[in-house]
């Protein structure tokens, strides 16, 4: 067992063995490995949403229209000071007019809103909600407008979310009494993403194998989701959007929309972030602060990216002067993931006891150890249970374009091994040869057409679109044990011009410490869009936890320590172009023949059908495909005592299953079949990249979107018949002496055809407010 320093020299040597021992894990003993049987578990989501209605009611295009910005452009168009084509651009965009505008604002009749929703949403105006007296804040005004001669408030779905909940429970009817104060408890549920609306889980599940592991998260997360669009289809009525000419529809997507990152493109980048950048009036005592920093998030990532041009040059990657530089703005903050987040019970309590053994400074040496363990086995999850199709023409095969954010997140070599196997998977070849866009758009759309060249579809473009993960730099390794690490990484990056010291440093799996976060665990960044709540975040959950477990059974039993995965960039970006291989699509990748990280040199020993690489000397060619079901096999036989201790048998049956390329099983190629249905067609390349892409977004508006509410719907009945065979209690108010099965059967189409009254949703919100308590109750009282 390696020795370990562990905090400061005064601290002293600390072995990692001793370290183990004083926490009481044993690698023999399931019950005594954390994550097996005292796991907790939360999930964010991070939702698409888009406003129906005409150009003339919906507020997007009508703010646009209406913006200094748009006639200023026109004044210096009519001045020759601007070329013509930035106007007439914008106005096309304007024009089109597809009667669905995506992260449009909301305008709502004052009168609409309750006493209830009127103070929340006053409140919510304060510089400082905690302040008595605050006074409002420095853009309130902006929230306010005028509607036919009548006051009216102007918002972003993701605050009204959070009003039509204060709404539905504010009214004075017997139900909405019974729901207010387990409805006031969620407000801090609904927040944002920079863009999006995102809510966290109404409260935290125990993930043991007596209740299906990963089964009560996904559970939670259909509910929830039910849960929102109840309060979507209750805001059409109740605050009279559907009324007004708008209707708002909640869906996930994983990536921006196809209009949104054409408007990017003839828009400014302080423009689009007054349209598009949350104003965070929701989750956040200040939320001005927090606005800022959303604003800070977009200009760092777009500038980011500009500078990423410049490391592609340095990497070879672009050969020539003739570049076509990334937009100042960049709307990668607008793609939409889930986070799962893992706690482990017993390391929590040490931790929160104030144990001698378990301290910040040795969670933070576990932690990171744990991380770059489970790093190895994220293939498993990319394409498989999660994805986001996305196809490609030939004019997008700019490196400088295609590869993102990507030139900081890999070293140099990985990073052209990748685009050499791209361009070659790609349809872009010319008798056997790669081809390259030259630059000119309408050069490169001739020589599509010439030479019949269609691009790519790539299985998860949202890993591809997003600074999932930046690499460390020599001097500041972010996963070396030591506290402070990941301070000193972003003055790093800061320096660097790759990220801001101010922004939390983003990872595809992230250690929750205790001290900021009230609990020790993980967080898993890494999902894109699940096909099913139930089937595929369900087993995505079971096969995190079995990671995780077994990588803390790995390092209890001696196999692995900090020393067997050096802290140097390459080892780290080694590892991880795999995950990136496997968000492209790519069907190999290459690792030094004598990696200095002897975990995935005891990895490799178990796949099959590798070889010396002939292009790369002194690198193995690796089949990603032989690499994940290797991991498998490494799971199978590593890990059988967790299995079996933590029931997890038919998730690796099923993940077998979704390994077999072409049999359907897959998240990627089930989220592409759907596309295609909603298409009419059968290959994606009968498709152009926006028809497909739009297809796709169609897809998750329509058929992903039902099949979400069903089974939301389907767990709701499951509390509903548990809650009749135990007596309505405090849900009889809402019920008026039906069943609660009953009450739900009777509402059930109308939930899926969205022709619910405001009466009718408004109930069904309180009873499953009703319902959230108990279970949330029934976890504390377990716990």
């Amino acid at each position: 067992m390696a020795v370990i320093t562990l905090g400061s020299k005064r601290e002293g040597v600390l072995s990692l063995e001793r370290l183990l021992r004083a926490l009481e894990i044993d690698a023999n003993e399931p019950e005594r490995i954390p994550f097996v049987f005292d796991a907790t578990g939360g999930a964010e989501n991070e939702y698409q949403v888009a406003v129906e209605g005409s150009s003339d009611e919906v507020d997007l295009p009508r703010t646009i229209r209406q913006s200094n910005y748009f006639a200023n452009v026109i004044r210096r168009a009519v001045a020759g000071d601007t070329p013509r084509q930035a106007v007439t651009a914008l106005e096309a965009w304007l024009a089109e007019d597809p009667g669905i505008w995506e992260n449009s604002w909301v305008r709502i009749p004052l009168r609409a809103l309750n006493p209830l929703s009127r103070r929340v949403f006053d409140l919510d105006l304060k510089r400082d909600k905690r302040e008595r007296g605050s006074l409002n804040r420095s853009d309130a005004r902006r929230f306010r407008t005028r509607e036919r001669g009548e006051p009216g408030i102007r918002i972003p779905v993701s605050y009204l979310l959070k009003l039509a909940l204060a709404d539905a429970i504010g009214g004075s009817t017997a139900w909405a009494n019974a729901a207010r104060k387990p409805g006031q408890a969620l407000y801090s549920c609904f927040t944002n993403d920079n863009t999006s609306p995102e809510t966290c889980s109404f409260h935290i599940t125990r993930l043991a194998p007596a209740n299906g592991c990963g089964a009560p998260l996904a559970r939670e997360t259909a509910k929830r989701y039910l849960f929102c669009q109840l309060l979507v289809q209750y805001a059409n009525e109740a605050l009279e959007l559907r009324k007004g000419g708008q209707r708002v529809v909640l869906f996930e997507s994983p990536l921006p929309p196809v209009r949104q990152r054409s408007l990017n493109e003839i828009i400014s980048d302080s423009f689009y972030r007054e349209l598009f950048v949350s104003p965070c009036l929701s989750g956040w005592d200040r939320g001005e602060e927090k606005r800022d920093y959303m604003a800070l998030c977009h200009r760092t990532l777009s500038v980011s990216q500009l500078n990423a041009v410049g490391k592609l040059q340095d990497a070879g990657i672009i050969t020539r002067n003739l570049v076509v530089l990334p937009n100042t703005s960049n709307v990668s903050l607008s793609n939409n993931g889930v986070h799962v987040s893992l706690g482990s019970a017993r390391l929590t309590g040490l931790l929160a006891a104030g144990s001698r053994e378990h301290t910040p400074e040795s969670e933070k040496l576990l932690g990171d150890l744990v991380i770059k363990v489970v790093e190895h086995f994220l293939p498993l999850f990319t394409g498989t249970y999660s994805a986001a199709p996305q196809r490609m023409d030939f004019t997008d095969f700019h490196p400088e374009r295609a590869l993102g954010y990507l030139p900081h997140e890999l070293d140099f070599t990985h990073l052209r091994m990748i685009w050499r196997r791209w361009r070659g998977k790609s349809r872009n070849q010319v008798f056997g040869w790669p081809m390259s866009p030259l630059g000119p758009d309408w050069i490169d759309r001739a020589i599509a057409r010439v030479f019949r060249l269609r691009g790519d579809l790539v299985p998860d473009f949202r890993l591809m679109d997003y600074l999932v993960a930046p690499m460390s730099t020599e001097r500041s390794p972010a996963l070396d044990g030591t506290l402070g690490t990941a301070e000193r990484l972003l003055d790093d990056l800061d320096g660097l011009g790759v990220f801001d010291r101010r922004m939390a440093l983003y990872s595809f799996y992230r250690l929750r410490d205790y001290a900021t976060r009230g609990f020790t665990g993980f967080e898993g960044r890494f999902y894109s869009l699940f096909d099913s709540v139930m089937d595929d975040m369900r087993n995505a959950v079971n096969l995190q936890l079995l990671v995780t477990a077994l990588a803390w059974k790995l390092i209890a039993a001696g196999r692995i320590s900090h020393a067997h995965i050096p802290d140097r960039t390459e080892v780290e970006s080694e590892r991880r172009q795999v995950v990136f291989a496997a968000a492209v699509g790519l069907p190999t990748f290459y690792v030094d023949s004598r990696t200095g990280n002897a975990f995935l040199r005891e990895l490799l020993r178990g796949v099959q059908r590798t070889r010396s690489s002939r292009r790369y000397p002194g690198r193995t060619r690796v089949h990603l495909a032989e690499y994940r079901r290797a991991l498998l096999r490494f799971l199978e036989v590593e890990g059988r005592a967790l299995v079996e201790a933590m029931g997890l048998g038919d998730t690796l049956a099923d993940l077998a299953r979704r390994l077999e390329r072409g049999a359907g099983a897959a998240a990627d190629e089930k989220l592409t079949a759907g596309i295609l249905a909603e298409a009419g067609v059968r290959d994606p390349f009968q498709l152009t990249a926006r028809e497909f892409n739009r297809a796709a977004e169609a897809h998750y508006r329509g058929a992903v979107r039902r099949r979400r509410v069903e089974e939301g719907l389907d767990e709701l009945e499951a509390d509903c018949r548990d809650l009749d065979a135990a007596g309505p209690a405090g849900a009889g108010a809402v019920l008026e002496g039906d069943s609660a099965r009953g009450f739900l059967s009777g509402l059930r189409r109308k939930v899926l055809d969205e022709s619910l009254t405001a009466e009718e949703s408004g109930r069904l919100i309180a009873l499953m407010l009703l319902v959230d308590s108990a279970d949330e109750h029934r976890v504390a009282t377990a716990a």
